[in-house]
């Protein structure tokens, strides 16, 4: 199942891992290394529209992000940013933050920001074969934890 939101941000092929309530998604544009989109499923374009089962699953969600980006960032903090200005549908930027650089794939990931707010407009636009290659790598580890 998806919403105009998970569409907008690559849905299917960005997909990572997929709870009962929640879509997670490689965000094509990387303002840091391992930046994500956290999508809910069900039709809400409030967050106190959500559900309490959705509630309930979105702490597993988050657990599952948070220990895929320790393993494959090494984040020092992470940001989850609910803007909900342009896209409709309840989600979150994950933002893995971190300070120095991160390198994958021949690219190099800054955390431009640091130790400020994150800086979303600068960053990486990975093409499709990243997102592609990525999105299996990271599955893959999802599954394994």
């Amino acid at each position: 199942m998806s919403n105009a939101t998970a569409v907008k941000f690559g849905f299917p092929s960005t997909v990572v891992a997929e709870t009962d309530h929640w879509l997670v998604l490689i965000r094509p544009k990387q303002p840091t290394f391992g930046s994500l989109v956290l999508v809910c499923k069900e039709d809400a374009r409030a967050f106190s529209e959500l559900s309490p089962a959705a509630f309930a699953d979105l702490a597993g969600a988050v657990r599952g992000i948070e220990r895929l980006l320790r393993k494959i960032v090494s984040y020092a903090k992470i940001n989850y940013l609910m803007l909900m200005m342009v896209d409709p549908d309840v989600h979150f930027h994950v933002i893995p933050r971190y300070e120095g650089m991160r390198e994958h794939g021949g690219q190099v990931f800054a955390d431009s920001g640091w130790p400020g707010p994150p800086a979303l407009a600068a960053g990486v636009d990975l093409d499709a074969a990243a997102i592609t290659q990525l999105a299996e790598a990271w599955r893959r580890e999802w599954r394994a934890a």
